[in-house]
């Protein structure tokens, strides 16, 4: 799939899923007045659900047919988009099972519940748990929503390019947090087209960097990751993924950060008042070091869900 097929999917999407939905500010960053250029925060934790997840999740239930509505879907995932297409299919009147892996903490798993779907834990990892999903949604007749992989969802994610141009039509670059790559290939799928001035840069912890180094090695494959706190965007890239192809066509360039980066990027988060989970920290912790490459650019960074485990919450406290 090229970025060309999506972006009329991106089109659609914008003129129906604001039912749901909504648009997100653009704020000015502290760290970006004067010579230092102009650094934004687009905040995506503002979402019912506290992250950009709802955008993808939205529009491909609303792209089913009546029949594929009432059969029901099944989803698998880490946490946020188990929670957005159980808060979309509550709203539309659509039925919903979730697949999590083991590592999906229990106060996610409460969330996802307490919005209407059903939840079963299959396997240790986020893989295992796509997987055995997409084998039940096929042996049951009911169509299964992936977290990445589905050109609906990637168009759905990309809404939030439509609402940058907008809100900064002069936009230099823009840092995303990368894990299968749903929202860089749909973000970066309309600014390829629309502003192709705009830098994208994906953005990756070091412990996991499943994507970037499948893309680095022009093929999809089982690179090895250890824990890390962007616990939304670990876990590995399903083969044949579409959104393989399209960040490699998309993405301008990638960058790691270490554990204590993206901790550090969390904190200052947290101080400023936001709700920030580990993935937010990773493209946060990303801009931050690279500002000085940026130092007379327009750069937005993408606070892309404000869902920590409690866990990680606690590290965001100052100490007593």
């Amino acid at each position: 799939m090229l970025s060309s097929d999506v972006l009329p999917l991106i089109d659609q999407a914008a003129s129906r899923v604001y039912s749901v939905v909504k648009e997100t500010p653009l704020v000015a960053m502290p760290l970006g007045a004067g010579e230092r250029g102009a650094a934004f925060a687009k905040l995506e934790q503002l979402q019912i659900t506290g992250s950009f997840k709802l955008r993808g999740a939205t529009n491909k239930l609303m792209s089913l047919s009546k029949a594929a509505a009432a059969a029901g879907v099944i989803t698998s995932s880490t946490g946020n988009h188990g929670l957005g297409v159980a808060t979309a299919a509550k709203l539309l009147g659509i039925d919903a099972e979730v697949f999590l892996s083991s590592q999906v903490t229990t106060a996610k798993r409460d969330r996802i519940r307490e919005r209407g779907a059903r939840i079963r834990i299959v396997g240790e990892d986020p893989l295992a748990a796509e997987l055995a999903a997409r084998a039940a949604a096929s042996e049951s007749g009911r169509t299964y929503i992936s977290p990445y992989n589905d050109p609906y969802v990637v168009a759905g994610q990309g809404t939030i390019g439509v609402e940058l141009m907008r809100q900064a039509p002069d936009l230099d670059a823009l840092f995303i947090a990368t894990g299968g790559g749903g929202l860089i290939s749909g973000i970066g799928s309309y600014l390829r087209h629309v502003a192709p001035g705009v830098e994208v840069i994906g953005c990756w912890p070091e412990n996991s960097a499943v994507l970037y180094e499948c893309i680095k090695a022009g093929r999809i494959f089982g690179a090895p990751e250890t824990a890390t706190l962007s616990e939304s965007t670990a876990g590995g890239v399903e083969e044949g993924s579409i959104t393989f192809d399209l960040c490699r066509e998309v993405m301008h360039r990638g960058v790691l950060v270490t554990e204590d980066e993206i901790l550090r990027a969390m904190r200052w988060g947290h101080v400023q008042g936001w709700a920030v989970e580990g993935a937010s920290g990773v493209a946060l912790a990303a801009y931050f070091k690279d500002a000085a490459r940026y130092a007379n650019k327009k750069t937005a960074v993408l606070i892309c869900g404000g869902n920590p485990s409690p866990a990680i919450a606690a590290l965001l406290e100052p100490a007593t």
